[in-house]
């Protein structure tokens, strides 16, 4: 069951990924991000966006991604992300949850200022945070990981 949280008082973070197989640069971005508010939501990206910006099937099904994501301890909320249909597929999300932080992880694409003006436009400011990683980290990729399966 999907909720929204009550706004008092209370700071949202969204975090985004495909998560196709957790590892622990996930688990350290979405610490990171969760230390920047009180609740963390996660957008978790669709198969069919997946297929579209990363050209390969996922390993794990959306669902079973989602009910991964929703499992760590960092995580309040684990959510299917939008179907992307032109860039307002995107933002739809953002618009929904309202979020106070946005949390980039090091190596997700990003149009920020574009984020930023579509984001204005919907009466959202938000920080948009891009999350460091520890130099050990950077072998923890999914891509590197779906060659050996």
């Amino acid at each position: 069951m999907q909720m929204i949280f009550d706004k008092m008082a209370k700071k949202t973070v969204l975090a985004f990924g495909s998560f196709d197989i957790v590892h622990p640069g996930h688990l350290s971005y979405l610490e990171k991000a969760k230390r920047l508010g009180d609740r963390l939501v996660v957008i978790v990206a669709r198969d069919s966006s997946i297929m579209m910006f990363k050209h390969r099937k996922p390993v794990f099904s959306e669902k079973e991604r989602v009910r991964m994501i929703s499992a760590l301890k960092p995580v309040d909320l684990a959510v299917l992300g939008n179907r992307v249909s032109g860039k307002e597929g995107i933002y739809r999300v953002l618009r929904r949850y309202r979020p106070d932080v946005i949390a980039l992880g090091y190596d997700q694409r990003a149009d920020i200022p574009e984020m930023r003006r579509r984001l204005a436009s919907y009466g959202l400011k938000p920080a948009i945070v891009r999350i460091g990683v520890d130099p050990r980290e950077k072998k923890c990729k999914s891509s590197r990981f779906s060659r050996l399966l």
